[in-house]
């Protein structure tokens, strides 16, 4: 077997990325980034910088009088960093969030969303005319963002806040105009006899895509990943030919993930969906354009699968 890349040795003139959130520690992105770094053989080194939402302004300031090369931004400072980068680009205005920052020439930050990009590297061979979308939060405009460039018949989008689903939905509006709203009960019955708008969903969705961090390992909860946003019955309303599609990749596969292949789905995990959008962000920064994306594969699951 061919020995792995190393990177070369931390020295003076190694450069800084890392990726900026709270909590952080658990990420995967130094794992893979790392690995794509020793692939390229770019003396950089991509660390977890742990960053409370008070300080995220100063640290940005400082990490840009420092030449960092780059920043991703994940939860819970996505919005709060399109609102501190110097310049954002459409995509990132349409989103209101931020998920990379690239250094501008003439200093400060560029900030943009490789989200989009990542979600939809798995679905490009996909034809699906209707989709499902579970929950309304910051990871479902950017689900949306993708659909609507996918062009997609109809997007349906379920929420249990019916306030905050009604915002999401106008918040979109603009280049999402056909946004399907549909409240989501906890206890929504699926009949077949008169099915109620969620039953109904599931029936003629070709796609759904769990953007809700139900089923998603917890430290703090064991039984955290024995949950599904959907139950048993529910699933069972759906086509075997729809693909399921969740964001959560730990445990891998997820609850839903599990009830889909018993329904005979396609399913797609969020782990991809990582990899991807860390390849874009890694192009923006270093300007390379092909990324080893089998190496930051490899190395995000041996990080999920290690010790």
């Amino acid at each position: 077997m061919a020995t792995p890349p190393t990177a070369p040795a931390i020295g003076g003139g190694t450069a800084l990325v890392g990726v900026l959130g709270d909590p952080v520690r658990h990420s995967l992105s130094p794992a893979m980034h790392n690995a794509a770094i020793a692939a390229l053989g770019l003396d950089w080194a991509y660390l977890a910088l742990p960053v409370a939402a008070t300080d995220l302004a100063v640290v940005l300031r400082a990490l840009a009088a420092i030449d960092c090369r780059g920043l991703n931004v994940t939860l819970p400072h996505k919005q709060a960093a399109a609102g501190l980068a110097d310049e954002l680009t459409s995509l990132a205005q349409r989103l209101g969030a931020v998920n990379t920052l690239v250094r501008r020439d003439g200093g400060g930050w560029l900030g943009t969303n490789t989200d989009v990009e990542g979600f939809l590297a798995p679905l490009r061979s996909l034809a699906a005319r209707d989709a499902l979308v579970l929950g309304c939060g910051g990871s479902a405009r950017a689900v949306v963002a993708g659909l609507v460039d996918l062009g997609l018949e109809r997007i349906q989008v379920a929420g249990r806040d019916g306030t905050r689903l009604g915002t999401f939905v106008r918040s979109c509006s603009d280049w999402a105009p056909g946004l399907v709203p549909l409240a989501w009960g906890a206890d929504t019955p699926v009949t077949t006899v008169a099915p109620d708008p969620l039953g109904a969903a599931l029936a003629s969705a070709d796609l759904v895509v769990n953007t809700t961090p139900v089923g998603m390992a917890s430290g703090g909860d064991a039984s955290a990943a024995d949950r599904s946003p959907l139950r048993p019955d529910q699933v069972a309303a759906l086509s075997p030919e729809a693909t399921v599609y969740d964001l959560i990749y730990t445990p891998r596969p997820t609850a839903l993930l599990r009830l889909a292949r018993q329904r005979g789905c396609r399913t797609i995990d969020g782990l991809e969906m990582l990899v991807q959008q860390g390849a874009a962000s890694l192009r923006l920064w270093s300007g390379v354009q092909e990324m080893p994306v089998i190496a930051m594969r490899a190395a995000a699951l041996a990080r999920l699968e290690g010790p």
